[in-house]
């Protein structure tokens, strides 16, 4: 009978600690978009594409790893039109995105990726302004086991 309660009362602990544990608040990661600016390069003779840069900041409890930051241009066409801003539709080149290896909570980083809208003429004549609705996302990014 002593054995028993002896192996009642370890297997009560043994629950009670598992139940703690589990119900124990997981701290999340969370990275936002501190600082974004984009810019029209001339990529060839009669080509132009916007490239952006800025800061991302950890502003969860944890540490992050492996940040993928792109943009994107929700007001651009999808079809090849000369004189006006377009994208493709095929999935994001090294070149248009960029992977953060490691952002410790708190902390801020910089970025940079080229292409996130294409524009061409056959005048030779770049485009006057950036078009509407160009964002920076973070795509995705892992947070690091304490």
């Amino acid at each position: 009978m002593f054995f028993f309660n002896r192996f009642a009362a370890f297997c009560f602990l043994l629950a009670a600690c598992l139940c703690f544990t589990a119900c124990a608040e997981k701290k999340e990661g969370k990275v936002i978009v501190s600082e974004q600016e984009f810019s029209i390069r001339q990529d060839a003779e009669y080509n132009w594409v916007i490239d952006a840069r800025g800061k991302i900041r950890n502003v969860g409890e944890v540490d992050v790893k492996k940040v993928v930051v792109t943009g994107y241009c929700r007001s651009c066409g999808e079809v090849l039109t000369a004189g006006v801003w377009y994208i493709n539709n095929v999935p994001k080149t090294t070149e248009q995105k960029d992977v953060i290896s490691y952002l410790p909570a708190g902390d801020e980083e910089a970025f940079s990726f080229r292409e996130v809208a294409f524009y061409f003429t056959q005048s030779g004549q770049g485009p006057q302004d950036l078009p509407e609705k160009l964002e920076v996302v973070i795509e995705s990014f892992e947070t690091v086991d304490e």
